[in-house]
This record gives structure tokens, sequence and C-alpha cells, in this order.
């Protein structure tokens, strides 16, 4: 128990910066951020950790929420024919 709340805290302390968190791709964003729910969820964490931990799912799921804005921007910007209107594609069709 001793050794989760220790990698908990590392792992919090280690991640704390957000050039690192810019830096990764979505899976290992997600990833990141079932693993910080995980040691959350456990119970384990002292105090302090269990807010750094907090704070860097906040910061992790910002930047996943704007890496897939981003994402929906560029494929709509793909899908737009030159007069404006969307071009039909799987999932668009009857829209």
């Amino acid at each position: 128990m001793a050794e989760q709340q220790q990698r908990g805290a590392n792992a919090a302390q280690a991640h704390g910066s957000s050039s690192t968190d810019e830096q990764q791709d979505f899976a290992s964003t997600l990833a990141a951020l079932e693993q910080i729910v995980e040691q959350l969820e456990s119970g384990n964490m002292p105090l302090e950790a269990s807010l750094t931990a907090f704070e860097r799912g906040v910061r992790l799921t910002r930047e996943a929420q704007k890496r897939l804005e981003e994402a929906e921007l560029k494929v709509q910007t793909l899908q737009t024919r030159p007069d404006g209107s969307l071009s039909p594609s799987s999932g668009q069709e009857g829209m």
C-alpha cells in the first residue's frame, strides 16, 4: 500500500510541467488520465498527492479536449466543399 502511495506521488510530481503533457499523444493522455482516476479512487494517496494528481488530471483533460476540438476542426475543414457545404461522409449523411 505504501508503495502504491509513493508511485502515485512520484507520478504526480514527475508530470507536473505542462510542456511534458503537451508532447504526449492523445492515447498517452487518456492512459495517464485512467491511471490518475484509479489512483484517486483507491483512496490510498495522501491528501497532497491526491490534490497534485487531481490538478494534473484537470490539465490533461483540458489538453485532451483541445486536441479533440482541433481534430474535429481539421475533419470539418477537409470535408468542406469550395461552396462552403460539407461533403457527405460516414456519420455526416442525413445532416
